[in-house]
């Protein structure tokens, strides 16, 4: 078996005997290194014990045979019975190890290059996977970057739909304050209408002063003559007076008044005008 180093901190081994394959992980590259060294070591320790052993073997092979060519026919006669048969036995023995030991040496070949393959294709796979991972991360960066983005798009649209119901809001106040304008507007014409039907009397009572001047004018000219008829009418001239003073008094505040509801209702209009324009 051979311990390869898969990384910094992992090391593996393969029993093809088993068909499997042994992985071990570290906390540090030393360790890693300090277990490669002690598993070198005893597999070479291993390998010494194994030539060694197979190294008394042949010498124990080697020196039956030649005891076995080299013996003179009284030892033959006198080792005959049941110590020959126990140096046959030890020789089949021995025969059997070295077959066993020669065919383990093919199997321990065929496993170390089965070990080898095992660790090339593993070590392609462990490039792979690192190449794999290092896409992986790419794409992962390239996901979040693209979920941020879509996070702040979200918010964008988020914040224009709070604007945009704000303006319907504030459309939605507008319009009313415009059917109130209205309902106002509406109201200032019906008052002026009554206004100007007021205003329609005007001329007639001016007439009628005119008129009521003249007849006085006329008095008068007729009282001169008429003293007596003079002095009993004055009081009624006087009240007379009074009275078409006191109406074109009232008739003056009753023109500014409507002199002042006439720029208020035109103020009002090009108010109206501007509000909608700007709508």
């Amino acid at each position: 078996m051979t311990f390869t180093k898969t990384s910094q901190k992992f090391g593996q081994w393969a029993d093809s005997r088993a068909n499997t394959v042994f992985g071990l992980g570290f906390s540090s590259e030393q360790h890693l290194t300090k277990f490669a060294e002690k598993f070198q070591e005893v597999k070479e320790a291993a390998r010494l014990a194994r030539d060694k052993s197979q190294e008394k073997i042949e010498t124990s092979s080697n020196h039956s045979q030649a005891s076995s060519v080299n013996g003179t026919d009284d030892e033959k006669a006198s080792c005959a019975g049941p110590a020959d048969t126990h140096l046959k036995s030890e020789n089949d023995k021995l025969k059997i190890a070295l077959t066993q030991s020669a065919a383990n040496v093919k199997k321990w070949e065929i496993e170390l290059q089965t070990l080898r393959e095992s660790n090339a294709r593993l070590t392609a796979a462990l490039q792979e996977s690192a190449a794999s991972v290092e896409q992986w991360k790419r794409q992962f960066s390239i996901c979040r970057d693209e979920n941020d983005r879509l996070r702040n798009k979200i918010d964008e649209l988020e914040e224009q739909c709070s604007e945009i119901n704000r303006e319907k809001e504030k459309n939605t106040q507008l319009k009313r304050r415009i059917e109130e304008l209205e309902s106002e507007l509406r109201e200032k014409e019906t008052e002026l209408k009554d206004l100007r039907k007021q205003s329609e009397i005007i001329p007639q009572l001016m007439s009628e002063c005119e008129y009521v001047s003249e007849k006085l004018e006329a008095a008068e000219r007729d009282n001169q003559n008429l003293e007596d008829k003079v002095r009993s009418l004055k009081t009624d001239i006087e009240e007379s007076k009074y009275r078409q003073r006191h109406l074109k008094v009232e008739l003056k505040s009753f023109l500014e008044v409507l002199d002042g509801k006439i720029d208020d209702l035109h103020d009002f209009r090009r108010g109206l005008s501007k509000l909608g324009s700007d709508n």
